[in-house]
């Protein structure tokens, strides 16, 4: 994913009215949320991969836009199998996020609505605004057969709009942002104007491993690994931060590792890099690795690791 520009904040006009209103972001695994959120708050919060349950957490964006402040909830897509324990607490996180948004947020692929999609149009709350997304359209070689595929959709649910879109193009996502406003709420803005999200930035450095450890491991590591921040110490512009990178097997150790530790090595430069980038300031970070058999299917592994 290129780099998305950092984007000032609109101030409102004192004879402007405020809105203000959660918005999630729901869809099956891959189909571009983490990217679309990373677009619409100007800056990257959510970590991108082409790795299915890359999104774990509840993630809050905030983009303020003249008076209107859009609070979006990045969710993970919902999973199918609920044999797992992280399965059912992924789907819960989804189910919650839902619970008190002014408005939804459907991703999907543009052009194309598989029965994955289905159930996760089956969780809409009823008498909230739902705002179909179809993604990628950069990827629909006949425009002429979106059409009929739209008003497929509107069978299948009474979407208050229809957005075709590519989420890594700017004016694609302003145009969105403005079709989305309508719906907000008017009352004040919940955050500060300058403010983008609401985790901290030891939450950020363990997202941030976890992206370069699923990014250059490919299909070849199972999705069941996960990453603690272990230390975080400041010291002026300094940053000294030690996490540990946990997987199931001794085999899936092997594999984080790398020949001669070069694979650990490489996820570690590029993780620095990126967390001096988004921190501002020299970071020097210390990766381990650790097995902890079936933590994935363990509540009390989950609950320490920070899953909700």
């Amino acid at each position: 994913m290129p780099e998305i520009p950092d984007l000032p904040a609109v101030p409102a006009r004192e004879d402007e009215t405020q809105r203000c209103g959660l918005v999630a972001i729901v869809g099956r695994p891959n189909v571009g949320k983490s990217t679309l959120m990373n677009a619409l708050v100007g800056q990257k919060i959510s970590i991108v991969s082409n790795k299915a349950q890359t999104t774990r957490h509840r993630i809050v964006g905030v983009r303020t836009r003249g008076p209107a402040q859009f609070v979006f909830v990045d969710t993970p897509g919902f999973q199918k199998r609920h044999d797992q324990a992280l399965n059912r607490t992924l789907n819960r996180t989804v189910l919650g996020s839902l619970a008190d948004v002014d408005a939804v947020l459907l991703v999907v692929e543009a052009g194309r609505f598989g029965l994955d999609d289905a159930k996760v149009l089956a969780l809409l709350p009823e008498g909230k605004p739902a705002i179909l997304v179809a993604n990628k359209l950069d990827n629909v070689r006949r425009r002429t057969e979106l059409l009929p595929w739209l008003q497929g959709m509107q069978q299948r649910h009474a979407f208050a709009e229809f957005v075709p879109m590519t989420a890594t193009k700017a004016a694609d996502v302003e145009r969105l942002l403005g079709i989305v406003e309508p719906h907000l709420p008017v009352q004040p803005w919940l955050y500060d104007a300058e403010m983008l999200t609401d985790r901290s930035e030891r939450f950020l450095a363990g997202e941030i491993v976890r992206e370069k450890l699923f990014r250059l491991t490919g299909d070849e590591l199972p999705y069941a690994c996960t990453v603690v921040i272990d230390k975080w110490e400041e010291e002026g512009t300094l940053r000294r931060i030690a996490a540990t990178i946990v997987v199931e097997r001794e085999a899936h150790k092997g594999m984080v590792i790398g020949d001669g530790g070069e694979r650990l090595k490489r996820i570690g430069s590029e993780a620095r890099q990126e967390l001096e980038r988004l921190l501002e300031a020299r970071v020097f970070l210390e990766l381990w690795v650790k097995v902890r058999s079936g933590w994935a299917d363990d509540e009390g592994h989950l609950r320490s690791y920070g899953y909700e």
